[in-house]
């Protein structure tokens, strides 16, 4: 009893300290920013320079780190999907920052005239990032590479989900950045719910749709704006000509790719009734292309934790109850790698239809006629990413036209999230504002109005005591 209090007392004072630490890197950085409050594209450039070799020297150690706390995660995986769009992400903004901090002219009505007007992109102050845990480095580089693009001191809050990685990302990020202008934040839950609590300039927040509305909660106490991205149920749907051949494979790559473990990963899959049992085919055919065994395959990525495995194995035994059909595509776990499976005959009671299933699992729904598949998306929340695949191009314009969601990739998965020159996010509860390339630049700025007149003042024509002949002119020609 007296070693559990004391370990209650240490647990405590470490959170305190923790806590204390900071508020007092947030004050840090704030007085950094008051004293730089709009640092030169030169040195903005640097930054990002900096980051670059950065990553590019510790591939290796970054790759380790995260397959560590996967227990496996593919090495390929890591490159493909956290470093390779780091990387380009940097490269892009790099070679645009001085385009985007260049004021923007705005034109003047004649009324208003001698006067010229212009826009400008001032950093906002301390920003704030939450990472999740399935992309641990990409998800903190990303909102990191726009928030320097746009001169702003920045706090990041990693996972505990990934204690290897959120450590090594800390360590490097020292050693190229003072904390006054990026610190690296550890802790568990309650240092996360604080860090949603501190005055930031902005927040940018990736995870689950519950955690999210915690942190808008936390972050309306101060009034601080949130980008969230969230994630939900993103569908693919099957047309009823397209190759399934074709459907297949690319629906598999965007669902196996970090073992479902992806925001926008396909949900579930919606085809034709008569394609279904072909469609079940293909999809076994490509999944079992890609991993041609489970047991100590280095490509097939494991699931994060045990709880997070014992979440999904809940889901297919509720399923399975409720009547769901269920097909492994492997004959059994190996440790956390899990089976890929499909389920069939699925219905809105079960859990895994409730909720982002975030795993392995791929229910599918027949359908019958577009206008059904349309009107199964649309009756429900709105999905970050929506996948269709089809050739007909007047069926993709509907699809774009006929169904609301953050993103779109026509006849692929995934590949949407690394263009640098799209906005990438949510709507409703799959999220709130975009970020990547410019309109990362634009969300971690203030665009400044700024309304300009010199000596000669001809709005002195319409200044009180009103009715003159002049301002009845001025009446005449702009009001009526």
């Amino acid at each position: 009893m007296v070693a559990d209090v004391a370990y209650l007392e240490q647990s405590l004072q470490h959170s305190q300290h923790q806590l204390s630490q900071l508020e007092s890197s947030f004050a840090s950085q704030r007085q950094a920013y008051r004293a730089n409050p709009m640092p030169s594209a030169e040195q903005r450039i640097q930054w990002l320079k900096s980051l670059r070799e950065l990553l590019t020297q510790e591939q290796d150690a970054l790759v380790q780190a995260i397959s560590a706390d996967f227990s496996n995660r593919s090495a390929d995986e890591t490159l493909l999907a956290e470093l390779m769009p780091s990387l380009h992400g940097i490269q892009y903004a790099s070679k645009r920052i001085k385009t985007w901090m260049k004021p923007s002219r705005r034109s003047v009505g004649l009324q208003f005239m001698p006067a010229s007007a212009k826009v400008i992109y001032q950093p906002l102050g301390v920003v704030g990032v939450i990472v999740p845990w399935n992309y641990p480095l990409f998800l903190a580089i990303g909102p990191l590479v726009g928030a320097l693009s746009a001169g702003n001191r920045v706090m990041i809050k990693m996972s505990e989900s990934t204690p290897a990685t959120s450590q090594l990302v800390k360590d490097l990020l020292g050693k190229v950045f003072p904390e006054d202008l990026v610190s690296v934040v550890l802790g568990e839950a309650e240092v996360g719910m604080a860090f949603s609590k501190l005055p930031f300039d902005h927040l940018l927040f990736t995870g689950a749709t519950g955690i999210g509305k915690h942190v808008m909660r936390a972050a309306a106490e101060n009034l601080t704006p949130v980008t969230l991205e969230l994630g939900g149920k993103s569908p693919a749907i099957v047309s009823v000509d397209v190759p399934l051949k074709d459907a297949a494979e690319r629906i598999a790559f965007g669902k196996t790719m970090n073992a479902g473990q992806t925001c926008v990963a396909p949900d579930y899959v919606l085809v034709p009734r008569d394609r279904v049992d072909g469609f079940v085919e293909a999809y076994r055919a490509a999944v079992q292309g890609f991993y041609p065994q489970l047991k100590d395959n280095p490509d097939y990525t494991a699931i994060i934790n045990e709880r997070q495995q014992q979440r999904l194995n809940n889901y297919l035994s509720d399923a399975e109850s409720k009547g769901a059909t269920l097909i492994p595509l492997f004959p059994e776990a190996q440790g956390r790698r899990m089976p890929h499976s499909l389920l069939l005959n699925v219905n809105d009671e079960m859990q895994v239809m409730q909720d982002e299933i975030f795993g392995p699992l791929l229910p599918v729904i027949p359908y019958d006629g577009l206008d059904q598949a349309f009107a199964y998306v649309n009756q429900r929340a709105r999905p970050l990413a929506l996948y269709f695949f089809g050739y007909d191009k007047r069926e993709q314009q509907r699809v774009l036209h006929e169904t609301h969601s953050g993103g779109v990739c026509l006849n692929d998965t995934l590949l949407h999230v690394a263009q640098d020159d799209m906005p990438f996010g949510g709507i409703g509860p799959s999220g709130m504002g975009h970020y990547h390339g410019h309109e990362g630049f634009l969300t971690f700025s203030k665009a400044k109005g700024v309304f300009i007149k010199q000596r000669f003042n001809a709005a002195k024509l319409i200044y009180p005591p009103y009715g003159t002949a002049l301002q009845k002119l001025v009446y005449k020609l702009f009001v009526r």
